[in-house]
């Protein structure tokens, strides 16, 4: 009589739950977000948006380290990145600030919906613009402002001001300008670095580590203005980025050319 090899147990399928709920998280506190705004605490808003990218963030890595991708949740992920990233950021902007140009009839009041629309609709461009890419573009860069930081940067700005004690009524003529520049730039063709060649690894240079604690500790002591100084410089990065390279490339085809 004969050994028979025991059949391999499949692995639990119930492990594909850990990165959607990462994932559902995320799409919580976008949600979040639009509901604490509505009543007027928009610090709070933009500090759920905060943790939506924080979420949104470790919801992939826990599926590559537990070897759970699946298409579900590429997909699932990239409908909670457009209510976290997109959604969210829009109607917080819109009921801290945007709504209040209605207060000066109705054209500036259609303008300030329209300014917010204009947001969400770029970041579900960008996203869509995302997915059909996968495999295809330069990993090391992104084309266009990821929209997680482009919603960083308008939600830090929302939370600085509200801390300083400006309200959106003071700044309503500035954020159609912020919403729809900074939507503009998603759906941009300027390159983004993706930080996906940083060394991640048990091992990191010194330098590393010194560049941690420079921002680390200034983040503990005023959180708002180091994170919207920080996504300031990012969304600068991608217009002075894309030109230098193209102001590079044609230096070295003007060489090859004599």
């Amino acid at each position: 009589m004969t050994e028979t090899t025991p059949a391999k147990v499949p692995r639990h399928r119930g492990i594909y739950l850990l990165p959607n709920l990462f994932t559902t998280g995320a799409m919580f506190a976008g949600f979040y977000a639009i509901v604490v705004s509505i009543g007027g605490r928009f610090t709070d808003a933009a500090i759920a948006v905060f943790v939506a990218a924080l979420l949104d963030g470790i919801d992939g890595r826990v599926a590559r380290l537990t070897h759970t991708q699946s298409e579900f949740g590429v997909q699932y992920d990239s409908l909670s990145d457009l209510v976290s990233f997109g959604l969210a950021p829009s109607l917080v902007m819109y009921n801290w600030s945007l709504s209040s140009l209605r207060e000066f009839g109705p054209l500036p009041g259609k303008i300030g919906w329209a300014a917010a629309f204009i947001y969400a609709v770029c970041a579900a461009l960008r996203l869509a613009r995302f997915n059909t890419q996968v495999g295809v573009a330069d990993k090391r860069y992104f084309q266009g402002l990821p929209s997680p930081a482009a919603a960083a940067v308008c939600m830090s700005f929302v939370w600085s001001m509200d801390s300083w004690g400006y309200g959106g009524d003071d700044l309503n003529m500035v954020m159609p300008f912020m919403a729809v520049i900074v939507g503009l730039l998603m759906v941009s063709r300027f390159r983004y670095y993706s930080f996906k060649s940083l060394p991640m690894g048990d091992k990191v240079p010194f330098l590393w580590i010194l560049m941690a604690v420079l921002i680390l500790v200034p983040f503990f002591v005023d959180p708002p203005r180091v994170l919207l100084a920080v996504f300031s410089l990012f969304l600068l990065s991608g217009p002075v980025v894309t030109v230098w390279g193209l102001a590079t490339h044609r230096k070295r085809s003007r060489r090859g050319a004599v």
